[in-house]
C-alpha cells in the first residue's frame, strides 16, 4: 500500500483535551489547557516512572526538546501500573528523580491515556499547531522519525502562518540541597566506609561507616560520560555499584549504558564494557557470581555477564521477551531486573516489573514469589501467596535469609528460602532501593528520602497481610474466536523498511493463561495475523511484541533504526465484541 496515500485520505482527528486528577507539575502551579498551546507543536508522552522503557524515551527527547524548544512543548502524561504511582508526591519526586524537565499532567484515573486510545507504556502522540493528532508511536526509538515529522510540520505551519515561536510553559521547581538526592545503591569497603550512588546527582559518594560523613564525592555532578578524575569525570544517573575482588569499584552508569571502573586509591574513573550500538542495556546492578560480574540489564530484561579479566560483556539469561518464564537460563523471561545478590550458588534476583524474588542455581532460573506482570501486593505468608510491589534490591543476610528491598510498599521484607515465608522487617521507609548488611545491621538506601537508615530492629519481624492486587488498566472487550491483530506501522518520512537482509519485521504472540490462544501464538514476520480467542475463558492478558527495522533513504551513508514494543493486553471475552485489535507501532 502506498502510505503516503493512505495518510491523506485519513481524517484529521482532533486531540482530545488534557485531564488529570493529579494535576500538573513543572508549570508554576498553572494548569494547561490545548487551547493555551494553540500555535505550538506539542508531544504527548504517556508514561509510567516504574517503567524502564519510558525513562529511555525521557533521555531520547532531550536532543529533540533542545533543537525545537522554540515551537515543540513536551508533556508527559503520567500514566500509573502499580498503586504507589497513584500518589501523587511519589509522581513529584520522580519527576525530580530522573530530571523531567518539561511539564507532566498527573492522570492516576488514566483519563487522558483512554481518550488517546493508549494501550503500552511508553506512548507518544504528536499534535499540531492546530490541535489535530498527526502521529502516534508506541515504545523506544522514534526519535529520528519525530525528527522528521516535527521538520514537515514546522515547515507547513511557518508558511501557513499557525506556528507560534517563544518559550513555553515549563517552570523548573527549586531543587532543595541534600547531600545525596535519590540514591540507588550501596557497597561496602575493606574499611568499612559506604560507597553510594548518588543517581540525581550523577556521582558517587563514599561516607563513613556512620553513613552521613562524607568522606569525598567522584563525579563532577554534571549528566555526561567522561573519563578521568574524581573531580572532572562524569556520570548519567549511575546505579549498581560493587567492589571487585581486585579492590576497584565498578559502576553500572545506567543512562550510559555502560560500566565504569573508579580507582579508590586516587578515584581516576575509566569505561570498561560497553553495550552495543542501539542496544538500551540500562544496567541497573551488579554482582559477583561465578567468578564474573553479572550485570542486571533492566533495559531489554536480561542478565549480562562481564568478565573483568579479558574485558567480555555477554547476554547470560533472558530472552529479551518481558515476562516472567522459568527454565534454563538462556529461555527465561525476565521484567526489569533491578537488585542482585550473590549467596554461594545462588544468584538472587529483584524482578522488579513482575514483583517477583528469583534466583539463579545450577544453569535454571526460578521463582521464589511472584505471579506475573500484573500481580502485586503487600501480603506476607507462603511463598506461593505472597506478593511485592515493584521491588528494586535485594540483599543476602547473615542467616542466609534475603531482605527484598519492597520499593513500592515502602517496606523491607524477609524471604527465608528455608521455610519459603515471606514476613516484614520495616514498613515506612521512602522507596527502599538497595541494603547491606554490616556489624549485625541492615543499612538501607532509603531513596526518597536522600539517606541511608538503619530501620529494622535486631530480631523486629512482623506479619502483614495487606491486599493482593492487579493493575488496574483498561479492559479490551473482544469477541470468542477469530480476531484480526493488526500491528500498525508505517515508516518515518525519509526512511523506508530494511529488507536488505531478510524480512525487516517481526511479530510473537503469547497469552496469560496460554489456554486463552487457541490458535495464533508464536513468530512471524507479517505485522498482521488472525488469532482464535478460546469461549470457556473470560478474561486474560494477550502478550504482543513487534518489531520493525528501517533505514533512512537519499543519503550516502543510511543510519537504520530499530523500533520495538512489547505489549500487555488485557482482554475480557464477551460475545458480540469487536473482532479487530489494532496496536500502533508507528503511524
Amino acid at each position: 500500500m502506498d502510505t503516503d496515500v493512505a495518510t491523506e485520505r485519513v481524517a484529521r482527528v482532533r486531540a482530545p483535551e488534557l485531564v488529570g486528577a493529579g494535576g500538573w507539575i513543572n508549570t508554576g502551579g498553572r494548569e494547561l489547557t490545548l487551547a493555551d498551546l494553540r500555535g505550538k507543536i506539542v508531544l504527548l508522552d504517556f508514561w509510567t516512572f516504574c517503567c524502564v522503557n519510558c525513562l529511555h524515551v525521557i533521555d531520547e527527547l532531550r536532543p529533540l526538546e533542545a533543537k525545537y524548544g522554540d515551537v515543540l512543548v513536551t508533556i508527559g502524561v503520567h500514566s500509573p501500573k502499580f498503586e504507589h504511582e497513584r500518589d501523587h508526591l511519589a509522581v513529584l519526586a520522580a519527576v525530580e528523580r530522573y530530571g523531567v524537565h518539561h511539564p507532566v499532567l498527573d492522570d492516576p484515573r488514566m483519563v487522558t491515556w483512554q481518550q488517546y486510545a493508549v494501550r503500552a507504556w511508553p506512548t507518544l502522540a504528536l499534535v499540531d499547531p492546530e490541535g489535530y493528532v498527526v502521529a502516534q508511536a508506541a515504545g523506544e526509538g522514534h526519535v529520528a522519525g519525530l525528527d522528521r515529522v516535527i521538520g514537515e510540520v514546522v515547515a507547513e505551519h511557518e508558511a501557513r502562518g499557525t506556528l507560534h515561536r517563544g518559550d513555553g510553559p515549563y517552570v523548573p521547581p527549586p531543587a532543595p540541597p541534600t547531600v545525596l538526592r535519590f540514591p540507588g545503591k550501596i557497597a561496602v569497603t575493606a574499611d568499612k566506609t559506604f560507597l553510594v550512588s548518588d543517581s540525581q546527582q550523577h556521582s558517587l559518594v563514599e561516607l563513613a561507616a556512620d553513613g552521613e560523613t562524607v568522606l569525598r564525592r567522584i563525579g563532577s555532578g554534571e549528566r555526561g560520560f567522561t573519563d578521568g578524575s574524581a573531580e572532572t569525570a562524569r556520570f548519567a544517573e549511575p546505579q549498581g555499584v560493587l567492589v571487585l575482588p581486585t579492590g576497584e569499584l565498578l559502576v553500572a552508569d545506567t543512562v550510559n549504558h555502560a560500566l565504569r571502573t573508579v580507582d579508590l586509591v586516587d578515584g581516576r574513573v575509566r569505561t570498561v564494557a560497553k553495550a552495543p550500538d542501539g542496544v538500551p542495556l540500562s544496567p541497573w546492578d551488579l554482582a559477583w557470581y561465578d567468578n564474573a560480574v553479572i550485570v542486571a540489564a533492566a533495559g531489554i530484561h536480561q542478565l549480562w555477564r562481564f568478565d573483568p579479566t579479558d574485558g567480555s560483556f555477554l547476554p547470560w539469561a533472558g530472552t529479551t521477551v518481558e515476562g516472567l518464564k522459568d527454565g534454563p537460563l538462556a529461555d527465561t523471561w525476565m521484567a526489569q531486573p533491578s537488585g542482585l545478590a550473590a549467596d554461594g550458588d545462588r544468584l538472587w534476583i529483584a524482578d522488579s516489573e513482575t514483583s517477583a524474588l528469583r534466583y539463579a542455581e545450577n544453569g535454571e532460573l526460578h521463582t521464589a514469589v511472584g505471579e506475573g506482570l500484573f500481580d502485586f501486593g503487600h501480603v506476607d505468608g507462603p511463598a506461593a501467596k505472597a506478593r511485592f510491589q515493584h521491588p528494586l534490591g535485594v540483599a543476602v543476610l547473615a542467616d542466609h535469609s534475603v531482605a527484598v528491598l519492597d520499593t513500592y510498599n515502602n517496606a523491607v521484607r524477609r524471604y527465608d528460602p528455608t521455610t519459603r515465608e515471606v514476613s516484614t522487617l520495616a514498613t515506612g521507609v521512602a522507596e527502599p532501593s538497595d541494603a547491606v548488611e554490616m556489624d549485625g545491621q541492615l543499612v538501607v538506601v532509603e531513596s526518597a528520602t536522600h539517606r541511608l537508615s538503619r530501620p529494622v530492629s535486631p530480631g523486629k519481624m512482623r506479619k502483614i497481610n495487606g491486599p493482593a492486587m492487579r493493575t488496574e488498566r483498561p479492559v479490551t472487550d473482544l469477541a470468542p474466536g477469530a480476531i484480526t491483530l493488526d500491528v500498525v506501522f508505517s515508516p518515518p518520512p525519509g526512511q523506508k523498511l530494511d529488507e536488505r537482509y531478510g524480512p525487516s519485521t517481526r511479530l510473537q504472540v503469547s497469552s496469560t493463561p496460554p489456554e486463552l490462544l487457541i490458535e495464533g501464538a508464536g513468530d512471524t514476520t507479517d505485522l498482521n495475523r488472525e488469532i482464535v480467542l478460546a469461549d470457556n475463558i473470560k478474561d486474560g492478558v494477550l502478550h504482543v511484541t513487534a518489531q520493525a527495522a528501517a533505514c533512512d533513504e537519499g543519503v550516502e551513508h543510511p543510519a537504520c533504526h530499530l523500533i520495538r514494543q512489547d505489549w500487555g493486553v488485557p482482554i475480557r471475552v464477551t460475545h458480540g465484541s469487536a473482532t479487530h485489535l489494532p496496536l500502533i507501532l508507528r503511524g
